[in-house]
């Protein structure tokens, strides 16, 4: 059963993101409400099998609840099992909402902090679907709300507050919002035969600070 805007999920319950399969199955490790657009939402930290911990806003990903009576795990697209994945490197970084600290080395947390997610910078990704991730993470602010829920996403820290400081996240999303910059006028190069009318229909739907930042290297040009 998929889960409604209706349904809530408590610490302990599993769950399989629909549009990520390969991660397995999830365990709720933390739930907190928040409202998105004024519509009452839940913000949860899940521990998936094959993907480490992640934050996850219900009013963006329909989640699907596992129930008792169901496999723990789905087989994962395109991977040989008998051959183990190499392990993630930041996967303990990643585990602070269960208990897990951030590693103290400072370089391996800044490159946690300030790295665009993988999912953005993904090769086998469509040019029209890596441009509008790149685009979409532009959503994040350095205003006090914002900057807490990317620190999440970035760190999968419930409350990112318990391990840093106000300040050292606003360090950290300056030099963010520099990667992410690169990362656009990548994307943006990669994008050359995407069909100009599908261009301008990913312009228009970027958040107001991605349209700055495509003005900007359109300037440079």
């Amino acid at each position: 059963m998929a889960a409604t805007a209706q349904e809530r999920f408590s610490i302990a319950d599993r769950v399989i993101h629909p549009g990520k399969p390969e991660w397995g199955v999830g365990t709720v490790a933390s739930a907190s409400s928040t409202t998105q657009d004024g519509v009452p939402c839940q913000r949860l930290a899940i521990r998936f099998d094959r993907a480490g911990l992640k934050t996850i806003t219900t009013a963006f990903v329909t989640l699907k609840r596992v129930y008792a009576d169901q496999p723990a795990a789905e087989p994962k697209v395109g991977v040989d099992p008998a051959r183990p994945e190499a392990p993630d490197p930041f996967a303990a970084a990643r585990s602070g909402a269960s208990g897990m600290p951030i590693p103290d080395d400072p370089r391996a947390v800044r490159k946690l902090m300030t790295a665009v997610p993988d999912d953005a910078t993904d090769p086998f990704i469509s040019e029209a679907n890596r441009l509008r991730k790149v685009l979409g993470l532009y959503r994040f602010q350095p205003t006090p709300g914002s900057l807490i829920d990317w620190a999440a996403a970035q760190s999968g820290l419930a409350d990112p507050l318990t391990r840093f400081s106000r300040h050292e996240l606003e360090e950290f999303f300056r030099e963010f919002r520099r990667n992410l910059d690169k990362a656009l006028a990548k994307a943006v190069g990669d994008a050359s035969r995407v069909d100009p009318a599908e261009l301008r229909e990913i312009a228009r739907a970027a958040p107001p600070d991605g349209q700055r930042a495509l003005q900007a290297l359109h300037r440079k040009r």
